[in-house]
């Protein structure tokens, strides 16, 4: 008998000594396998732990273990399949590895699935990394933004590499390229001067998208410009529900004279949505743009975001 069949009827017995038992001890497993030796099974519920399909509780007495993943539990055969005959990253060529790929040659020309691989990082047995990131590609073809959205036990369940710690570095690569796009987008808007009504809601668009889709409740918000119009800073005024009594000139124009401002921008958000001007947001508007006046310091525009688009107060007036 080969060493594989004899790995594979030792995973067999464990499956049916320990799977009609909800949970177990380190010791009662040892005392229903023991023709099993304590290295091969603290190895195999090693692997079973970290790949979730069993969660491990240790007090000062005992280690004790309990089925989580029902399907591997009631039919091992796919995990113990991938144990004997699945690939690995380091059967693969150096050359054609993801990471010695992107190492020499960078990110951009990888596919999905390698960059995938390369944050999974580890594969399990029987499931390489690489094995899983072509899984999880082919999954979210042509949906690739509903990745950010997926909980561990959904990806795991495309692929059992997809442990705690894999799933904490695609989330965490996901929202950092996020980070590192929308600091992008701003940095291009931030370096145009904003002199017209369109110019002044895209930047808006760019810089409070988070606002207008998941704000919650309505606030107010300034953007300063410089003599050429070009974004100084966005300075938080106010929260709660627009009306000229809530926004006094003195908390709008405070920060503006801080920051040497020649030209502001009001901006505030609606939650419910849809950006159309209340008869208050005309009335706050006119109202600070006449202070502005007297002051020395434009009100350019206000804009109203919201998740079905910005409007400018200005263009609607």
């Amino acid at each position: 008998m080969g060493e594989s069949e004899k790995r594979e009827r030792k995973l067999r017995r464990l499956f049916e000594t320990l799977a009609p038992v909800a949970a177990f001890s380190k010791q009662q497993a040892r005392q229903r396998c023991p023709d099993l030796t304590p290295q091969f099974l603290a190895a195999t519920l090693r692997d079973l732990v970290r790949e979730g399909i069993l969660d491990r509780y240790e007090t000062s007495q005992e280690e004790t273990f309990s089925w989580r993943d029902a399907r591997v539990r009631s039919d091992p055969d796919p995990w113990i399949s991938r144990q004997i005959n699945g690939s690995q990253v380091t059967a693969q060529p150096e050359g054609e590895r993801p990471r010695e790929r992107l190492l020499a040659g960078g990110a951009e020309p990888l596919s999905d699935a390698d960059l995938l691989a390369i944050l999974i990082r580890v594969g399990v047995k029987g499931e390489s990394a690489i094995d899983a990131g072509k899984r999880l590609a082919k999954t979210y073809s042509g949906k690739l933004s509903d990745l950010r959205r997926a909980s561990k036990d959904e990806l795991r369940r495309i692929s059992p590499a997809v442990t705690v710690t894999s799933y904490a570095a695609i989330m965490a690569g996901i929202e950092l390229g996020r980070r590192v796009s929308r600091h992008e987008k701003l940095h291009r808007v931030s370096s145009s001067p904003i002199t017209s009504t369109s110019a002044a809601v895209k930047y808006c668009d760019e810089r409070f998208g988070g606002l207008a889709i998941s704000g919650v409740q309505e606030e107010f918000h300034i953007v300063t410009l410089s003599t050429k119009h070009l974004p100084i800073n966005t300075h938080f005024i106010t929260r709660g529900t627009l009306d000229a009594s809530l926004v006094h000139p003195r908390e709008v124009f405070r920060p503006a004279i801080r920051d040497s401002a020649s030209a502001v921008i009001l901006v505030h958000n609606h939650p419910s949505g849809d950006a159309t001007p209340s008869r208050e947001d005309y009335q706050v508007t006119d109202r600070l743009t006449e202070v502005g006046r007297l002051i020395g310091i434009t009100v350019l525009d206000h804009i109203v975001v919201a998740s079905e688009g910005s409007v400018s107060i200005r263009e609607t007036a």
